[in-house]
């Protein structure tokens, strides 16, 4: 056997076996400590390397559409100060005692919100059953939320997250029964951890040999989904459900569309509209 190539990377080298095997030419690739390398026959060594060079001549590359970075390369805890939110949100109606009537003022109830209070979809974030509930989804938050902004800067990292959980919270009272009401930062929660699971696997479907594996991070989604948002007596599984897909399809938009966090003025920009979303809701005329 005679080295072809050395020092591939995985992608790389997955290409130059197909390119062989197309052509009927048998090869082996192994890997060392400085990469991929392709081994072929000795006799068969001057026609795989025309073919591979026939390949790129009639294929030249294209440069790949630009990926999101990942997760974590921007640092912050805007995750754990946002967890803290709702925390003072659940103090100030335990101090008051007002948690029943904020429920009834500004909870995802169905009817009310299908009859024009959607203002509701963003307060009922903010609002907790009990201690549990609230530290449960300030763990989510703080989790969640992070790794969202690490890709997407907190501007409008935040400003996603939001919209998942209104769009979560709408898309829940059109169809549950008009009774229905729901409180809790879970749609969020989901809806932060649909925008992970849309970042990662448009990133890796845009990579040539990564499109099967590109489904992963979305069934991983649907695990987390199993795995937390079924578990609790007061459990809402159709708000945690519509959240994710809120994720699913903001994200998606977001990876197709944007690609890239935007600079310093978008983001400004983007927290002062979720800034004014949050006041608006609250402080509606």
């Amino acid at each position: 056997m005679q080295k072809l190539f050395d020092n591939l990377n995985h992608e790389q080298a997955n290409l130059c076996v197909l390119i062989l095997s197309a052509s009927g030419i048998a090869c082996t690739s192994t890997r060392s400590k400085e990469g991929w390398e392709i081994w072929v026959e000795e006799a068969d060594h001057p026609a795989a390397i025309e073919k591979v060079v026939q390949y790129f001549r009639e294929n030249p590359e294209k440069p790949p559409p630009p990926a999101l970075p990942p997760l974590g390369q921007y640092k912050t805890w805007s995750g754990v100060w946002a967890a803290l939110l709702p925390a003072v949100f659940y103090w100030a109606e335990a101090y008051h005692g007002v948690a029943g009537t904020l429920v009834e003022k500004f909870g995802a109830a169905s009817d009310r919100i299908m009859n024009g209070e959607v203002y509701r979809t963003v307060t009922a974030l903010m609002l907790h059953s009990d201690v549990p509930h609230l530290l449960g989804n300030m763990a989510g938050i703080a989790l969640f939320g992070t790794a969202v902004c690490g890709v997407t800067r907190p501007g409008v990292g935040w400003l996603l997250i939001l919209l998942t959980g209104a769009f979560g919270n709408l898309a829940n009272a059109a169809l549950q029964l008009p009774a229905h009401t729901s409180i809790g930062a879970s749609t969020a929660v989901f809806g932060a951890i649909g925008l992970l699971s849309a970042f990662q696997f448009w990133d890796k479907f845009r990579r040539p040999g990564y499109r099967v594996k590109a489904w992963l991070p979305l069934a991983g989604g649907l695990a987390l989904l199993g795995l937390l948002g079924t578990a609790g007596e007061h459990t809402d599984l159709m708000a945690h459900l519509f959240g994710l897909l809120s994720g699913c399809i903001i994200g998606s938009v977001y990876s197709l569309f944007i690609h890239r966090p935007l600079p310093d003025k978008h983001q400004r920009i983007a927290w002062c509209i979720t800034i004014g979303i949050l006041a608006l809701a609250w402080f509606r005329v």
